[in-house]
């Protein structure tokens, strides 16, 4: 499913198509103007509770902003909508006999979803950003609750000032997190199905959970760290799953030994949960390695700018031999921001070489491309194949392809990142198995949530999830997130996709839906973050509608009232949209939604 160029006149879609609905996420829907009339009234916390103690929520500002986006209502091929964002477990509230559901708090979002006459995407929000109510602090008290890493700790993490929950994605329903999560979902999800006939049709969505994935240190900036990366779960009980899951995968531990090499293992019980870099600390075993590279993969990525199209083609040639084409056009926002002349962060390149087969042994990867004037390298590096045994292999230097330099073509600018030479690497199947083990995690999570949504009576053609895409980016490292097995075009949900950066007009993102047989998608997050050429908000939009996803949810507008919001800029607030806020183009993106809405 390619995402095609936007023509000058968008095609009218057929009678039987249903309206593209932008649907902006939208901040400060539990205040209202006469909490910011009462001088009182200090801060947006206090704001929310005075509003709903009155019954009052910002239904006539909210109404206000659709009606600037869209006059008139909602109408044609293009509507306006607005996302509502339900945080489930700030939804309880303490009381003498314990913890329960604030009925006046779901009261007064079902009465601003009933009073705002617009699509509606409703958000149940579930994960690490679940943070904002009284409760979290007795949750994150309770070491059940949380993912651990590999000290037994839970991290401690945030995110621009908001808070982070580690929250368990293990689904045992006894667990206290898991109880208030899933009596929430079921409330909830009674309390939409109970509304008039009318506010359900329009509905478009119920987002689930959030992004479900694994954490790992820094979270604001360490998603592409691949040196010294700890992961998460390593409780005690998620390592007890994990051995249940390999007793699954493998029926016996002598077909596991097999598999792997692992002779030494007499049981799955003695199977280690890897956490260790064999570079630097003592192993019981080499089952307990662990780094960004142990699973057999070694990403060879960088990005390239090439203006004028003269690379026809990249490939990755192995010690002087072409080896595979190069994946190109990940998004590398950072390369956009830094570099002036960079006007599309659709610049990156990434291959990931399965290390797997190598002997051991020193290699050289070079990056080649494929040109009028002949081949031209990019980059070269150089990496170790480690045994078992950790001795430094005896082998010759390997050889090259002869090829000139690519900075001969004018305009043509290029960056090798991965792999910083000379990578040592070292194979260990447990450190695969654990990556996948930990994929099956978060996707069994989002499907006790689907299913327990689907219980709860919601109709699946409502149900998305709500998650992002770590390959998108060439530099990010998946291995921390993963999430993989929540993407797959299988899954029983509808798919939600956040999109920010190039992913929002990207060829590889079409490409990578059309791989996974994903269609009828959502994009519960948008935001192009990009201001250099004209347009490329507004094509972005119609790229999606063409290619039938049923929703966007632009991020973010605000209606919280001026004295209660924070002066700090930071990466969050910069993508708030107004036709006055220049900062990563979202006045361009404002103005986009205006024009695109006309239709």
């Amino acid at each position: 499913m390619v995402l095609a160029a936007p023509s000058a006149t968008t095609p009218k879609p057929s009678p039987d198509t249903p309206p593209f609905i932008i649907a902006p996420t939208v901040e400060g829907l539990l205040a209202c103007s006469d909490a910011e009339k009462d001088k009182s009234v200090a801060t947006l916390a206090q704001a929310q509770a005075y509003c709903q103690q009155r019954k009052q929520n910002a239904a006539p500002a909210l109404n206000s902003l659709l009606n600037t986006l869209e006059p008139g209502g909602p109408r044609g091929a293009v509507q306006i909508g607005y996302t509502v964002t339900l945080q489930l477990l700030a939804l309880y509230r303490r009381t003498p006999q314990g913890w329960e559901l604030d009925q006046a708090q779901v009261d007064n979002w079902m009465r601003l979803i009933t009073d705002v006459q617009r699509p509606v995407v409703i958000y149940l929000s579930a994960g690490h950003f679940d943070t904002t109510g009284p409760l979290t602090d007795e949750l994150l008290a309770d070491p059940r609750n949380l993912m651990a890493m590999r000290d037994g700790k839970a991290p401690q993490l945030g995110y621009f000032g908001y808070r982070i929950a580690p929250y368990t994605l293990r689904t045992d329903s006894s667990l206290p997190v898991n109880r208030y999560r899933f009596a929430a979902l079921d409330t909830v999800a009674k309390r939409i199905l109970a509304l008039p006939q009318p506010v359900r049709q329009r509905i478009v969505a119920v987002t689930l959970a959030g992004e479900l994935h694994h954490l790992y240190t820094d979270f604001e900036n360490g998603m592409g760290r691949h040196q010294e990366v700890r992961v998460t779960d390593y409780h005690p009980e998620s390592i007890a799953e994990f051995r249940r899951w390999l007793a699954r995968e493998y029926r016996t531990i002598d077909q596991y030994r097999s598999a792997t090499g692992m002779v030494a293992l007499r049981s799955f019980d003695e199977v280690p949960a890897p956490s260790r870099d064999i570079r630097k600390e003592a192993l019981a075993s080499y089952a307990e390695h662990y780094d960004a590279y142990a699973d057999g993969n070694l990403p060879v990525s960088g990005w390239l700018w090439d203006p004028k199209g003269a690379v026809r083609r990249l490939q990755v040639y192995l010690n002087g031999q072409p080896l595979a084409d190069v994946p190109r056009g990940f998004n590398r926002l950072d390369v956009y921001r830094a570099v002036p002349e960079i006007t599309d962060p659709n610049v990156g390149f990434r291959y990931e070489l399965d290390y797997r087969s190598l002997a051991p042994g020193r290699y050289r990867a070079q990056v080649i491309a494929d040109t009028a004037q002949g081949p031209l390298e990019v980059a070269q590096t150089e990496f170790v194949v480690m045994g078992r045994d950790q001795k430094t292999p005896r082998s010759p230097t390997p050889p090259s392809a002869s090829a000139r330099p690519l900075k001969q073509l004018p305009g043509v600018r290029a960056w090798l990142d991965l792999p910083q030479p000379p990578q040592d690497l070292y194979y260990n199947p447990v450190a695969r198995d654990w990556n996948r083990f930990r994929s099956q995690q978060a996707a069994s999570f989002l499907a006790e949530f689907h299913r327990r949504a689907l219980a709860a009576g919601l109709p699946a053609k409502w149900l998305f999830s709500h998650q992002i895409v770590p390959r998108a980016n060439s530099t990010w490292n998946p291995q921390l997130f993963a999430m993989d097995d929540t993407l797959r075009g299988d899954a029983a949900w509808n798919h939600g996709l956040n999109m920010y950066g190039g992913m929002t007009d990207s060829a590889w993102m079409a490409g990578y839906l059309a791989a996974n047989g994903i269609r009828g998608y959502g994009a519960p997050e948008f935001h192009p973050q990009q201001w250099k050429l004209p347009d490329v908000a507004l094509r972005s939009l119609q790229r999606h509608q063409q290619a039938g996803a049923r929703f966007v949810s632009p991020y973010y507008f605000t209606v919280v009232p001026p004295r209660f919001k924070g002066g700090e800029e930071h990466g969050v607030n910069r993508m708030e949209l107004s036709p006055g806020n220049t900062k990563d183009g979202s006045d361009q993106f404002y103005r986009a939604i205006v024009e695109f809405a006309r239709q």
